[in-house]
């Protein structure tokens, strides 16, 4: 059985076009991922944390054998190839791979909780989420048309590229 998830990848370290690239690359590496379509590539402010620089932020349709978990493992393993170092919680990084989607799962786990908690209250997120799947799954059953976001989510996500290589 085949599940269709959403994988949000965002770089604000090194060269981050490159960067997202090579995740896409090496996710689609991964046993049991196809990645099957990319969303434009956007520059946006980043959110929470210290002052950093700007991100690059683009979401992935992939379709996965993997349970949720093992996909968030090897999501992981991709982070960790790409030099992620985990340090201050919202800061700076070279790669992150957050599982935002998997079908239409609800799973609240330790160090999994899917859909992603926050995912509907970021443009960074929503924007490019919103270009592969019109009616993702949200938290609490929240529908994309009932949303209602702060007036500055959508603000500092501008369009930076096309959509990132798909290996085929």
């Amino acid at each position: 059985m085949t599940a269709t998830a959403y994988l949000g990848l965002g770089s604000n370290l090194g060269d981050r076009l490159p960067t997202l690239q090579r995740a896409v690359g090496l996710l689609a590496a991964e046993p049991a991922i196809t990645v099957t379509r990319s969303s434009r590539v956007y520059e946006t402010t980043s959110v929470g944390g210290p002052p950093q620089p700007d991100y690059l932020n683009a979401v992935l349709e992939v379709e996965t054998s993997l349970s949720a978990r093992d996909l968030l493992t090897a999501c992981g393993r991709v982070e960790e190839a790409l030099g992620r170092v985990r340090g201050e919680r919202w800061g700076p990084r070279t790669i992150d791979i957050d599982v935002l989607t998997y079908g239409d799962e609800l799973i609240d786990e330790p160090g999994l909780t899917v859909p992603h908690p926050r995912m509907h209250e970021r443009g960074f997120v929503l924007v490019p989420l919103l270009e592969l799947c019109p009616d993702p799954t949200l938290p609490g059953g929240v529908r994309v048309a009932g949303l209602r976001l702060a007036p500055d989510a959508i603000g500092g996500v501008r369009p930076f590229l096309p959509p990132l290589e798909v290996p085929r």
